[in-house]
């Protein structure tokens, strides 16, 4: 099956549906390669529809000591 960068939701979501039929697939076989090349699609376009910033280092210092309970 021929695949291509990932532009709509749709194919995201048909992106998401396969690989979830070819989690068990084993490595190095052509269902695992489909695997790894669908996985990394998606990871390129979850990085472009829905970026991650970096924390504010203060807030992540406040968020932690929350996290353990300091003042």
């Amino acid at each position: 099956m021929a695949y291509k960068i990932i532009k709509t939701e749709e194919d995201y979501q048909n992106a998401l549906c396969r690989i979830d039929e070819l989690m068990d697939a084993e490595p190095n076989t052509s269902e695992g390669d489909e695997l790894e090349l669908l996985v990394t699609l998606v990871e390129l376009y979850e990085d472009k529809k829905y970026p991650i910033d970096m924390p504010d280092a203060v807030e992540a210092i406040k968020f932690r000591m929350e996290q353990l309970g300091l003042n």
